[in-house]
């Protein structure tokens, strides 16, 4: 009895596992035969069929082009590189601060924090389009890098659980050769704290190269698209073509498929090692 419940079991857990990897390619596979298909033929077969012809790079060519996309990379790279490098500092240094020194109110502003995060965007977007204008950065590619720069509260909470691993003998032994806290963070704790960077950047990166809203709002000028609102222009109140934003969705994913497999053991290790505390 007891073997067979083990049995079923692990059918369950492999059924899972099936069914969660089908979920996950299905979308993407029918993104992908779409890129390849001509728009009669995208209009006159099923989402599951395979594309006649495999060499039909018209739609990539279009997407690219038509879609000016590499001036969406380039926007989009730059906007990612000032967010990125931004925010991976101010939350080590958050983080930094809240763990090394003990002070009042230093449980208050975690929480604060913590109920900056649970607030929805949507609720203060009136606002902080005001205080955007006002600050004269609409249609500018400087509005969504101040808005990305926002503390991340996930950020925050990884670097304070990669705190904890790292001893605060190191602090006190730079601390005795003459090093400053600015010594000890740039030289002891940003290299330990690298698992916990990359993975932050992927968490991150993801998010805002995927966002549409924040640049569709305040960049609406054609020359500062990124890439997600990019192929925008493809999308009508009369009609879209699907096949062309497929292709152009298929090309905007592989930047993102390079990054994970090229950082991925980073981003195991850093939500695996985040987790033991």
């Amino acid at each position: 009895m007891g073997q067979m419940k083990y049995r079923l079991a692990s059918v369950g857990k492999y059924l899972s596992l099936i069914l969660g990897v089908i979920v996950a390619i299905l979308p993407i596979l029918i993104v992908l035969f779409a890129s390849f298909k001509t728009s009669t033929e995208y209009t006159s077969t099923g989402v599951l069929v395979p594309p006649h012809d495999w060499t039909n790079f018209e739609n990539y060519k279009r997407a690219f082009v038509e879609g000016n996309m590499l001036t969406g990379f380039k926007n989009t790279v730059f906007i990612l590189s000032i967010s990125l490098l931004g925010t991976t500092l101010i939350g080590a240094m958050v983080a930094f601060v809240l763990n090394r020194f003990k002070f009042i109110g230093s449980k208050l502003i975690l929480n604060l924090f913590l109920l900056a995060a649970l607030v929805p965007g949507v609720t203060t977007q009136i606002a902080t389009f005001q205080i955007v204008n006002g600050l004269g950065l609409f249609n500018t590619i400087w509005a969504p890098i101040i808005l990305y720069l926002g503390t991340d509260i996930i950020a925050v909470y990884i670097f304070l659980q990669f705190m904890e691993s790292i001893p605060v003998s190191l602090d006190e032994s730079a601390m005795l050769d003459g090093a400053s806290y600015f010594t000890i963070f740039r030289k002891i704790i940003l290299p330990l704290l690298k698992p916990a960077i990359v993975t932050v950047i992927i968490i991150k990166g993801v998010n805002v190269y995927n966002d549409f809203y924040t640049p569709f709002l305040y960049m609406p000028k054609t020359d500062l698209m990124t890439i997600s609102t990019s192929l925008f222009k493809f999308k009508g109140p009369f009609g879209s073509e699907w096949e062309v934003i497929c292709a152009g969705i298929m090309i905007a994913i592989i930047p993102t498929l390079i990054a994970f497999l090229s950082l991925q053991k980073y981003i195991y290790n850093g939500f695996s090692n985040g987790a033991v505390k």
